[in-house]
């Protein structure tokens, strides 16, 4: 029999009834919850804190993603496992669905979308390229934004609106700032994750995708548009930037894109001069790279009604808020509080929620499947674009020598596609 061909209620039924034929107790209530983030001895301690407020008692076991896939593997034919609860990054899930050992999670993320609003884009990628078996419910974010100087707003284009800003906005916007100051007050980290801005957020808003359209002619227009519309408005020092907190406050850049991480610092130190606001959309929509983890429930859970409860307990708004506060990751779930968090999160919390609910967001996934080339799959992108924009090469030549580059990778690894592009057999191919 096949846990996955079960409704979740009946899949709980059918391991009550496994746990009392069994003759095993589900370890008097007591929910095991492993997780791969927060397995920093301090941070563990801080989210140990937050589930102290749980109606009912919870083994954290902070742990490794290869403890996490060999505990599940190894448990899989037993009828009761040891483990309620796994806290995963999106890209772990990939195998732990290809083992088949976790519950359809659809009819609780009904129960909690009944009481909360949990960004669609996130459930989407939950449900692992199917249409009707939810593998994990989104947990928490992180992710990259954007911010700007007060000064800046007063160039912003007529009726465009900062939250919902397209690219060609942001051009306009970048151009404007540039006449009224002389100066070019746009800026990138070129030296930082310049990467991720590539892979994340201009190539998904313009292709749809972040490989498969790597040398499409709607790759072709972006760079064009990039080279032309944009890029003379970039401060040249953008390749020395790493961090854009940094010419934030010294005033050398207005408006910037960044990690949240490396944004903080001018959020904190000037809150009432900075603002933060999602990344612009393109033609195919809002390209932004999403950090996700999710919570699945194995099969053979000892305790799958604590697991349920544990789940909704960390959705909830007042949770989500404390992990914010004390941790830093971002909420997936509408109505959480910022009113008593720093400043600095508090200003970037609300940017990161208008992005991730935003009616085109696209997300775009850290790659999956690339073992230890993510490093050299990053540099084929920054190659690309620093060809175009720094060296002025021809951007179909460069985008078809770098797509070679980036076949041969991928078929080295057989990494199949991850959203955005869609689901493929065997290696991703580059089209």
């Amino acid at each position: 029999m096949s846990f996955r061909k079960l409704t979740p209620f009946v899949l709980l039924l059918v391991v009550s009834m496994l746990i009392g034929v069994a003759g095993v107790s589900a370890q008097g209530g007591k929910v095991t919850f492993f997780s791969t983030q927060f397995n920093v001895v301090e941070e563990a301690e801080k989210f140990r804190d937050i589930l102290a407020d749980f109606d009912g008692e919870v083994d954290f076991v902070p742990s490794e993603e290869q403890a996490v896939f060999d505990t599940l593997s190894a448990e899989a034919g037993q009828e009761v496992g040891s483990v309620d609860v796994v806290g995963a990054l999106h890209g772990t899930f990939p195998t732990l669905v290809k083992e088949d050992v976790l519950f359809d999670l659809s009819g609780l993320l009904e129960e909690i979308e009944s009481e909360y609003d949990i960004a669609d884009a996130f459930v989407e990628l939950g449900k692992m390229g199917t249409t009707d078996y939810q593998y994990y419910i989104p947990w928490m974010q992180a992710t990259y934004i954007m911010a700007a100087n007060k000064d800046a707003l007063q160039y912003l284009p007529e009726g465009a609106d900062i939250n919902a800003l397209t690219w060609e906005e942001l051009a306009q916007w970048a151009k404007n700032m540039q006449e009224a100051t002389g100066e070019p007050k746009l800026g990138f980290p070129v030296d930082g994750l310049w990467h991720r801005f590539l892979e994340g957020y201009l190539y998904p808003s313009f292709t749809g995708g972040m490989v498969t359209g790597f040398k499409s002619d709607e790759a072709v227009a972006m760079f064009e548009f990039f080279r032309d519309e944009i890029w003379p408005y970039v401060n040249p020092q953008s390749i020395t930037y790493s961090f854009m907190q940094e010419p934030l406050l010294s005033g050398e850049v207005w408006v910037a894109f960044d990690h949240t991480a490396r944004l903080k610092d001018a959020f904190d130190q000037q809150p009432d001069q900075f603002v933060a606001f999602p990344a612009p959309a393109g033609p195919k929509g809002r390209g932004f790279m999403p950090v996700v983890v999710g919570l699945g429930v194995p099969a053979n859970a000892p305790n799958p009604d604590g697991a349920v409860e544990l789940v909704k307990y960390l959705l909830m708004p007042e949770t989500q808020g404390a992990v914010l506060q004390n941790l830093g990751f971002f909420p997936v779930v509408a109505g959480v509080n910022t009113e008593d968090l720093p400043a600095g999160i508090a200003i970037e919390a609300e940017a990161v929620g208008a992005q991730a609910a935003a009616e085109d967001a696209l997300p775009a996934l850290l790659p999956v499947g690339l073992g230890d080339q993510g490093g050299a799959f990053n540099e084929i992108y920054k190659s690309a674009a620093n060809r175009i924009l720094l060296d002025g090469e021809d951007i179909p030549t460069v985008l078809a020598e770098e797509a070679a580059n980036l076949q041969a990778l991928l078929d080295d690894t057989g990494a199949p596609c991850w959203p955005p592009d869609a689901p493929s057999e065997g290696a991703c191919q580059v089209q």
